[in-house]
């Protein structure tokens, strides 16, 4: 950390002049933003926007999520100071141009209309030439973003870490559901389900379409290592989304989500895993289901703010 540009820096989140670099504002002070990125609505020479989408309608228990964006970026201000740990001095804040993009507007009193915006939000987004990583909300944000990458980029190989594997049958196109977004993701084909894993899974679904399960106990037997290579061979070249539900991790290590399940992933295992996709060609992804109501000293925020960080860093590593 330079102590010296400490004393100099604050607000960077409205002043900064710069897309890149690290940010040495002290985490305490200031304006808040995603890793003290800038603020932008205009894309315009930015590589990857970072947006938050606040919507927790969708939920089966307890409701919260919507203030996980807020959450993540205020936990992400201990990050921008140095280089990610574990990834060989690689610096995505130095070597790309990253932005928070703000959160997405909606009416919350038109429930109906949000999958639609946020697909439309996420479509801009790519349409600027940026790629996306979003902060949920809760998991039924992730179908109408498959939408706008699969249009883009044509069905994508998915990587999901939870605790759900979220393919409970629904086929009412009306109902907005965190715990059916991928049933519906396969049914419309925006997921190549033999190149597609869950990861972290504990709990029972009769059918899962066939997508592969690699359940907590799973990950335990055959060590993180194991399970990455695994899931890089799965994927191969294919342009792969990974959605990350904070309940994929134990509730010692993520006691502020919605569905907590106990006998998850730690934070240590997920992080090794995450590590060990170095290389995969990731377009998109999102970290989502942080609850702040029911999280202790940040601890579920502080997880999520890491898993956003190693999502950028597995978006640029083939791109550095």
């Amino acid at each position: 950390m330079a102590l010296e540009d400490a004393k100099h820096e604050v607000d960077r989140a409205i002043t900064a002049t710069e897309l890149k670099g690290l940010a040495y504002e002290n985490a305490f002070a200031g304006v808040p933003s995603f890793l003290r990125r800038r603020y932008a609505k205009d894309l315009a020479g930015v590589d990857l926007a970072v947006t938050g989408i606040p919507f927790d309608q969708a939920v089966t228990h307890r409701p919260g999520t919507r203030l996980g964006p807020r959450a993540i970026r205020e936990a992400s201000l201990l990050q921008p100071f140095d280089p990610p740990y574990g990834w060989d001095g690689f610096s995505p804040l130095e070597r790309f141009a990253i932005a928070d993009h703000g959160d997405m507007a909606f009416d919350y009193a038109h429930t109906a209309d949000v999958p639609a915006r946020i697909e439309a939000h996420v479509a801009g987004i790519l349409g600027a030439g940026a790629a996306c990583i979003a902060l949920g909300g809760d998991h039924s944000i992730t179908l109408p973003i498959l939408r706008a990458q699969a249009a883009q980029h044509g069905p994508l190989a998915l990587i999901q870490f939870d605790a759900h594997t979220d393919t409970w049958p629904d086929d009412d196109p009306a109902r907005i559901d965190h715990g059916t977004f991928c049933y519906t993701a396969v049914k419309e084909g925006l997921i190549d389900v033999t190149r597609s894993a869950h990861v972290g899974i504990r709990t029972v679904v009769e059918d899962n379409l066939g997508i592969e399960i690699i359940d907590a106990q799973a990950v335990g037997a055959r060590g993180t290592a194991a399970v990455a290579e695994a899931l890089r061979a799965k994927v191969g070249d294919h342009p792969v989304y990974l959605s990350f539900d904070i309940d994929a991790l134990d509730p010692a290590h993520a006691p502020g989500t919605g569905t907590p399940v106990w006998g998850g992933l730690s934070s240590r295992e997920a992080a090794a895993i995450l590590r060990g996709l170095a290389g995969i060609n990731l377009v998109g992804g999102d970290v989502v289901e942080v609850s702040p109501p029911y999280d202790h000293a940040n601890i579920t925020a502080v997880a999520a703010a890491h898993v956003a960080m190693e999502l950028i860093c597995l978006w640029g590593w083939r791109r550095a």
